[in-house]
């Protein structure tokens, strides 16, 4: 497995495991193979908030294109990860608990 596939697995557990049941991350991975419109690695709804998340093997950053990517989800209002190790998964899971918190204690109209 490549180190930006370790990654992508560590990601995975975090999205599948950190939610109860009654809550879950829906979440998909796109591969547009240069067709259609381009994407991050990951896209997520959580709590109902958009989350793209681009899972990168240490050391590497965004291509100018992931970067565009990146800046029209944080212009429309979604949050982006960048991982490429602990402490961004460390990051994800930390705004994950503090954010389903915050969500999860105030019921829906």
């Amino acid at each position: 497995m490549t180190p930006e596939g370790r990654i992508k697995g560590k990601v995975k557990i975090v999205l599948d495991k950190a939610f109860p049941s009654e809550y879950p991350c829906y979440y998909e991975m796109l591969s547009t193979h240069g067709y259609g419109k381009p994407g991050l690695d990951f896209t997520c709804c959580m709590f109902g908030r958009f989350v793209s998340i681009e899972t990168k093997a240490p050391g590497e950053w965004l291509t100018p294109r992931q970067r565009l990517t990146a800046l029209s989800i944080l212009k429309s209002g979604g949050k982006v990860f960048i991982i490429s190790g602990e402490e961004g998964l460390g990051a994800l899971q930390r705004w994950v608990t503090s954010t389903g918190a915050q969500c999860l204690s105030f019921p829906s109209p």
